[in-house]
């Protein structure tokens, strides 16, 4: 195990899940009307082949966004619907930090940097694996960084103390 390296940046929990499907009706189904996750708003891109809900679980700063995508064309990438479980979002107090600190450490990102996300924080992606040139990816799992707005920053320090 190797020891604790100083990092730039703390990820300060979980921010969302994203699932997918190739339809989201089942998804809203099962996620609003049997489990009561709250719908929050809508978020449709062409560059980025999603049609999404988006529904919250939890509240106040414990809230997760819970994302039900499907794909706007299922034969077009990326593929919102494969894996189901498409990512989740880990919040970050530093946003750029992190990704300058990962990336020197061999972290492949998904193109596109940093930028809005649905909800309108600034997200980047790892990706789910690996290359030549940069050979740590999310082990098979697309992990969105999302920058933490402050309050949730402010509440994760309270509770660290």
């Amino acid at each position: 195990m190797e020891a604790a390296v100083a990092r730039p940046f703390r990820v300060l929990g979980i921010q969302q899940i994203a699932v997918g499907a190739l339809d989201k009706t089942p998804l809203r189904t099962l996620w609003v009307d049997l489990l009561g996750a709250a719908p929050k708003g809508n978020y449709r891109s062409e560059r980025e082949n999603v049609d999404e809900d988006i529904a919250e679980i939890g509240a106040g700063l414990g809230v997760c966004e819970i994302d039900l995508m499907m794909p706007l064309d299922p034969d077009k990438r990326p593929r919102v619907a494969d894996p189901a479980l498409n990512h989740i979002g880990l919040w970050v107090d530093h946003l750029q930090a992190a990704v300058e600190w990962l990336g020197e450490r061999g972290v492949r990102f998904t193109p596109g940097g940093v930028r809005k996300g649905a909800s309108g924080f600034d997200v980047c992606f790892i990706h789910p694996k690996g290359n030549d040139d940069t050979p740590q990816g999310g082990c098979g799992v697309l992990i969105e960084l999302v920058q933490a707005p402050p309050a949730v920053i402010d509440a994760f320090a309270a509770a660290s103390r």
